[in-house]
């Protein structure tokens, strides 16, 4: 299979539904889904294998593509193809009813519904539904049933709903169902996917599924203090909205679980192994997503999420409470690694991994992220129950017995464990936000040992992990590396953004990392082959720090350049190619929409604009309130100040 085969990874745009998602590309067709929930086996994986993978697509005899977007601020997609005197549309949707806001009450059946219209003259259209089970490792069979079709593999089924004239056929990988007809001006056809081979007479149908479905996305997007209130976005609230959006549907329904990204093994490199399923909730990223949603309005989602660690923390067997850096949607514990031999990858990229090996390593750093989010709501006046402080507690006493070891750092080196200078700033960030949580929220902890250990670590951290030969904080101890991640040194208040060693930190990034305009993680050796493309979130992190320096042109610039290369509806993957813009990694990456939130946060208020009342942690606002001032200068301490840095 030639690498042609494959569309772009910029050419998909996303729907779902809490439960699942599907990519569907701009000539219609659905390449990635995964059924009946996000990390669930594909049923349609053409993105990994153009050949076997299976798709759905419906548009124009022949092929082509078309224009995408959203209808209104919503998720659901709308592909429309322009042929002479006729625009034929396909607006793509799975079904939720009730409120979102929460992770208990609404409805989303595992379906897809593809709603066909045409404008101007009649126009053929083109069916092929191409199912795959279990990643096209099951053999397929597909029946006709009472004017429906049927797909069975083993245990697994799905219906199709509205082709009532088509032909089964067989493309050398298994059954293909295609079917061609017209649809005339103002006719509106549907045709439904619904995973389970019931007939049921509790149908959902396509109208009131789409009325309802619209309801749901709007209700969230317009509830009280979201991101639409964010008038301090500017001329970027709808690449905030859309970011918002992709948040949402990273979150997993009645779980309250986030995920990292919908699909595995898009490759870093094209062709290489940097190819790694990212359908799990990593503590890291979930946390970021949750503070991210928290400073655009949408807290609830935070709320559960910060639940969710504390209840998986208790699924411990030989302990009372434990931490892996990652767990399953549903809170799984082993996430073993298999790869899938019989996919080609996307573009010929091998192997395509399934489960992430990962999960099993020590992270320092994510205790930090914890510890921030329930912080930033305590900020926002939501009160630590009594199992999330006594949880929190936990963590803080956790990182004081774990802080001096060796791990494998933010990016998952899968060599040899090191001291990274970010993992150990992390757990000094965990026991900073914990004492914040005592001085202002009342946790109840053994502050004075948090606060020996957290001056410990900084000492340690000065004095190893600062290089004054190139005057930069370095990747790892006794390294001359340098790394992305230490551009979030003031972004959680290690030192002020116009310090000079934080200065001379991101001057030496910029000159080591940085390639038209956009950064990388790192240059070192990380025990795999291939170089990486640039990476978004690190790029945001340079925009931030240089908007909080007082180096805004600058930021501006950075920031101007790399949303220029969102895709057609504003979506961004993982990495970029810095030659080419050419999309890598799994897509949509809550990473990278997390950095583009937050960058549109800290130039705002850098540039003096009316930012939320709560300044953001890293501003000189928010210092000047951990000093136990607020905006008028008042005292809000009701104990001696903790900050080492004050």
């Amino acid at each position: 299979m030639s690498i042609q085969d494959y569309k772009p990874i910029s050419d998909y745009g996303i729907i779902g539904n809490l439960k699942s998602v599907a990519l569907i590309a701009r000539d219609g067709s659905i390449d990635w889904c995964c059924l009946p929930r996000m990390d669930s086996p594909s049923v349609f994986g053409a993105i990994l294998d153009a050949r076997q993978g299976g798709y759905f697509r419906i548009g124009p005899p022949g092929g082509g593509s078309g224009n995408q977007e959203y209808v209104e601020e919503t998720n659901v997609l709308k592909t429309s193809f322009t042929m002479k005197g006729t625009v034929l549309t396909v607006t793509d949707f799975m079904p939720l009813e009730g409120d979102i806001n929460g992770r208990h009450d609404f409805f989303a059946p595992p379906e897809i519904h593809r709603l066909i219209e045409c404008r101007g003259n009649p126009v053929d259209v083109e069916v092929f539904w191409c199912p795959r089970f279990d990643y096209a490792r099951k053999p397929v069979a597909v029946e006709r049933s009472t004017g429906d079709w049927i797909a069975r593999a083993g245990e697994d089924a799905m219906r199709l709903e509205g082709l009532e004239n088509a032909e089964l056929l067989d493309d050398d990988h298994g059954p293909l169902v295609r079917a061609k007809f017209r649809i005339n001006p103002g006719e509106r056809k549907a045709i439904v996917l619904r995973w389970g081979a019931e007939d049921g007479n509790n149908r959902y149908e396509t109208a009131l599924a789409l009325k309802s479905t619209m309801e749901c996305w709007n209700g969230w997007i317009h509830q009280e203090g979201s991101v639409k209130k964010q008038v301090w976005a500017g001329d970027q609230i709808n690449m905030l909205i859309r970011s918002a959006l992709v948040f949402k549907l990273m979150c997993f329904g009645d779980a309250g679980s986030i995920a990292a990204a919908p699909t595995t093994s898009l490759p870093e490199v094209i062709g290489g192994v940097r190819n790694w399923d990212y359908r799990y909730t990593w503590i890291r990223d979930a946390a970021m997503t949750g503070q991210a949603l928290i400073s655009i309005g949408h807290e609830t989602e935070a709320v559960d999420l910060l639940r969710w660690f504390e209840e998986v923390s208790k699924n411990c067997k030989t302990c009372r409470r434990e931490l892996q850096i990652m767990y399953g949607l549903h809170g799984e514990l082993e996430l073993t690694e298999h790869q899938l031999e019989h996919l080609e990858g996307y573009k010929g990229s091998r192997p395509v991994n399934i489960g992430n090996e990962a999960y099993d390593q020590f992270q320092l750093e994510v205790y930090g992220e914890l510890v921030s989010t329930a912080y930033e709501l305590a900020r926002r006046g939501h009160p630590l129950t009594e199992d999330i402080s006594e949880f929190i507690v936990w963590v803080a006493d956790h990182v004081v017995e774990v802080w001096e070891r060796p791990d494998y750092g933010i990016w998952e080196f899968r060599g040899e464990k090191r001291h990274f200078v970010y993992s150990k700033v992390m757990a000094w960030a965990a026991l900073d936000k914990a004492l914040l949580l005592a001085e202002f929220f009342g946790l109840k902890g053994n502050v004075e040992l948090w606060d020996a250990t957290r001056k410990t670590i900084r000492e340690q951290i000065m004095q190893n992990g600062f290089d004054a030969e190139l005057n930069a904080f370095v990747q790892s101890y006794g390294s001359k590396d340098m790394d992305a991640a230490n551009l979030r040194l003031p972004l959680v208040e290690f030192l002020p953004a116009d310090d000079p060693k934080i200065q001379g930190t991101v001057n030496r990034i910029m000159e080591e990392l940085m390639s038209d305009g956009l950064i990388r993680r790192y240059i070192a050796d990380d025990g795999l082959p291939g170089e990486e493309g640039a990476f978004g979130l690190c790029t945001f992190w340079l925009v931030d720090v240089l908007a909080l320096s007082g180096r805004i042109e600058e930021a501006e610039n950075i920031f101007r350049n790399i949303v220029q290369y969102a895709n057609h509806l504003g979506l961004f993957s993982e990495q970029l190619t810095p030659e080419t813009g050419e999309f890598l990694g799994n897509f949509p990456q809550a990473f990278t929409h997390i950095g583009l939130i937050n960058s549109i946060f800290y130039l705002a208020y850098a540039k003096g604009l009316d930012v939320p009342v709560h300044d953001p942690v890293g501003t000189p606002g928010h210092r000047e309130f951990r000093n136990g001032r607020d905006a008028d200068g008042k005292s809000v301490k009701t104990k001696g100040a903790t900050d080492e840095n004050s």
